[in-house]
């Protein structure tokens, strides 16, 4: 049984996991009309990443005798000036989200929920991968620089990490 201050830290996990997933839909689009297919390709794999997080959660919560809530979401930007400016607002939305996840496992030590603390260890280690991700592919858009041939190439390079990304979560299924 989760306790009413787990619940609620718990639907407001829910809630990034959503704005998340909105987030990287959002980016998806404007990548994908100003065409860089491919990044906007492993946006629309992040997006549907995040959705999954998000309902993984639902699951958890209303298993365990609570009540997930699926509230109004902040719109998210719509434009972003480079698609390096973009990055660096995925990057920083990572960092938002590790810090919600560590408050979150943080709470559950609190009320000794060690079942709960156990099912975030998933989320924690996947916060550390997703920022690794994010970072790395920063570094790859520093080392670009603004070189057209670079970017055309980064766009290609991404799309295959997103192609082989979806097919390795398609055979863990």
């Amino acid at each position: 049984m989760l306790s009413k201050n787990i619940e609620v830290a718990l639907n407001n996990q829910i809630r990034i996991e959503a704005e998340s997933s909105q987030i990287y839909l959002s980016m998806a689009c404007w990548a994908e009309v100003n065409g860089l297919e491919g990044i906007a390709q492993f946006m629309y794999a992040q997006s549907d990443e995040e959705r999954a997080h998000m309902l993984k959660l639902i699951k958890y919560v209303n298993e365990r005798g609570g009540h997930a809530h699926i509230t109004d979401l902040k719109a998210p930007k719509t434009s972003y000036d480079t698609f390096k400016g973009m990055f660096e607002e995925l990057y920083n939305h990572e960092i938002f989200v590790s810090n919600s996840i560590n408050e979150l496992v943080h709470i559950t030590f609190a009320e000794k929920d060690y079942a709960t603390h156990n099912f975030l260890q998933w989320y924690v280690a996947e916060q550390i991968e997703e920022e690794a991700t994010a970072k790395s592919i920063l570094d790859k858009i520093n080392l670009i620089g603004d070189d057209k041939g670079g970017l055309y190439l980064f766009d290609r390079d991404i799309q295959q990490a997103a192609v082989a990304s979806a097919a390795a979560a398609a055979a863990t299924k």
